[in-house]
């Protein structure tokens, strides 16, 4: 575990961040994007007979955790939670995650970029619409009202299938 903490597990730096968003602008046209996030369902097959009944949920059948991740264009992890103790759905999961505490706590770094002529001190996530409304979750228009949303929210989607390409990777 030791061998691998500098490069795998450990918070992404200022120049990680960086190149993120170059390759994110270059490759999506999303300046500032950090990632997509998402959660998924994973089947816990050895779930002790004493938690079954917390991590299943009817439209499973089977105990699950909840893995929560940011994953890049190039399926890496940026973060990854698995859900808490009777955690069963993805809001839950988010507000428990540790995924916005550095900004929270004023410990990340001014990562400023330009959209449109507004700057903007942090980076954001893509996400799907079950997500709450966080300056820091962007997430597709529901009814775009012309070509041009049109042709956002068709970009996002775009983008936002790195996440679920990467559980399918894991899974």
């Amino acid at each position: 575990m030791k061998f691998y903490r500098d490069i795998y597990l450990r918070h992404p730096t200022k120049s990680d961040a960086e190149q993120l968003y170059a390759a994110h602008q270059a490759k999506r046209g999303f300046p500032g994007m950090f990632g997509s996030i998402d959660c998924t369902h994973w089947e816990w097959a050895n779930c002790p007979n004493a938690w079954r009944g917390q991590f299943t949920r009817g439209d499973h059948g089977v105990p699950t955790v909840i893995l929560e991740a940011v994953v890049s264009h190039d399926l890496w992890f940026w973060h990854a939670l698995f859900s808490i103790l009777g955690s069963n759905n993805d809001l839950n999961v988010l507000q428990a995650s540790p995924l916005f505490n550095n900004i929270l706590q004023g410990k990340a770094p001014d990562m400023s970029y330009i959209v449109d002529g507004n700057e903007y001190k942090y980076e954001y996530c893509l996400g799907d619409g079950i997500y709450p409304e966080y300056a820091i979750i962007v997430k597709a228009y529901s009814f775009p009202a012309d070509e041009k949303r049109n042709l956002f929210k068709l970009a996002q989607k775009s983008a936002q299938k790195d996440v679920e390409r990467a559980f399918g990777v894991l899974k």
